[in-house]
């Protein structure tokens, strides 16, 4: 049964006019699912001692100070004290170059939750980590609550000394 020409066009303008609205208000309902959440935690790595979570660094070539390689094996808490709730883990690597003078440290790093609501998923983040300031790296995968993850890390040193650092991380990530 076909439609006349004046029973579509009421439809059509009902159509046009939400497109109008979602464009002008910039927001949209995501058909597909598609999800957004903040993550946030605390990074604790133990730098010496008997409980180190980090390998230390291998120097690769006969020019000092220039190529180093890392394995770290992080805490990811709750809060900044070490005894506060452990949420997971952060495993990676860290490959640190300095041709120049200046520092770079290309880090890939698996967000491992064990406990609360992410626990079994995973965030993977990829990017150049500086030690001062705030650091800016891609999320570039996940799995469980967090399938085709991609979005953005934001992290910021807290604390540091010989023994151990402290870091503050807030992801923002979107997935299915």
């Amino acid at each position: 049964m076909a439609l006349s020409a004046q029973a579509t066009f009421p439809v059509f303008l009902l159509l046009l006019l939400s497109a109008a609205i979602a464009f002008v208000d910039g927001s949209s309902v995501d058909p597909s699912g598609e999800k957004f959440t903040h993550v946030h935690f605390y990074f604790h790595e133990t730098r010496s001692g008997p409980n180190t979570t980090v390998a230390n660094y291998k120097n690769l070539t006969s020019t000092p100070s220039f190529a180093y390689i890392g394995v770290f094996d992080n805490y990811l808490r709750e809060g900044t004290d070490p005894s506060s709730t452990l949420l997971g883990r952060a495993q990676g690597v860290g490959v640190f170059a300095m041709p120049d003078g200046r520092s770079g440290l290309l880090t890939a790093t698996e967000f491992v939750f064990t406990a609360g609501k992410y626990n079994g998923s995973t965030l993977t983040m990829m990017g150049m980590y500086a030690a001062a300031g705030e650091v800016d790296r891609s999320i570039i995968g996940g799995s469980g609550r967090f399938r085709m993850a991609r979005g953005y890390s934001l992290s910021k040193v807290i604390s540091i000394d010989d023994l151990r650092l402290v870091a503050k991380f807030d992801l923002y990530v979107k997935h299915y």
